[in-house]
């Protein structure tokens, strides 16, 4: 499988996104691509609430997924959408900030709603409050691809590991962690987490990431990966916006698994605690 990240600056005008994303979907197909990938809201980043109302669309109505859709079409080119931020698709008036797999016919055979929500303070003096917002997904998702079965999760996924236990009992093995870290974060833990899941699963991790700095203000880290099931990163993309392409060895899987069969050894862990 040849994989084909794109590690964008998204700002906050959805058609210019929509065109970079279309731009590069060309350009992968002509690298030889197999599956494109985008980060974590790839057509639209905007701190700014009021601005974003404004802006937003529901699913029907977006025109960044309906480019994409048409790309991927005109391309034959399979693509994950990291996340988008969708209005009016919730009954409690939050957005969503949605997952999408588009196969190569432009069909969407998937979606997934980001689960956890990074409501968080800052040293820096950051503060972000996702769950004023956005209204946290319900549902683990995973999906047939012709590579394998995918996991989805959508960045502060990736600090609850129950959630990749989850998909990898339901037989994922790549596991997809679209992102817009923060620079901080990323410094201390961007790495260390993507490899612990690939390790810890078995799986492969494809993590398209924003980088730099954005029309909203705000800094994100960059190094969009490709981890292989031993933890060895296969690419690392820094902290350049831009197209980078890899080429996954998917017998890796079942070599690794065989060495360390943790998937195979687990056990159903009771949830009540034994004190001493």
């Amino acid at each position: 499988m040849r994989a084909a990240l794109f590690q964008m600056t998204s700002g906050i005008d959805p058609a210019a996104n929509a065109a970079a994303i279309v731009e590069m979907v060309e350009r992968a197909k002509g690298e030889g691509a197999d599956m494109f990938f985008t980060p974590e809201m790839a057509g639209y980043l905007d701190r700014d609430r009021s601005r974003a109302a404004a802006t937003l669309r529901s699913q029907a109505e977006d025109g960044v997924l309906a480019a994409v859709r048409d790309a991927a079409a005109r391309h034959g080119l399979w693509v994950h959408i990291g996340s988008l931020p969708l209005k009016d698709e919730r009954a409690d008036g939050r957005w969503a900030n949605r997952s999408f797999l588009i196969d190569d016919t432009g069909a969407i055979r998937a979606s997934y709603d980001k689960i956890h929500l990074f409501d968080v303070d800052l040293a820096t003096g950051e503060s972000w409050r996702e769950s004023s917002v956005y209204g946290p997904g319900e549902q683990v998702v995973a999906a047939d691809t012709p590579w394998g079965r995918m996991g989805f999760s959508i960045c502060y996924d990736m600090r609850f590991p129950d959630l990749y236990r989850a998909l990898t009992n339901a037989g994922a093995t790549i596991l997809l962690a679209p992102a817009a870290f923060t620079v901080p974060t990323g410094q201390a833990h961007w790495h260390v987490l993507l490899r612990a899941r690939a390790i810890e699963a078995g799986c492969f991790v494809i993590a398209t990431a924003q980088v730099g700095t954005h029309a909203d203000g705000r800094v994100t880290y960059g190094h969009s990966v490709v981890i292989d099931p031993w933890g060895e990163v296969l690419l690392d993309m820094g902290e350049s916006a831009g197209l980078g392409l890899v080429d996954i060895n998917l017998t890796r899987l079942g070599d690794v698994r065989a060495r360390v069969p943790a998937i195979a050894n687990r056990r159903i862990i009771p949830q009540e605690v034994q004190i001493s």
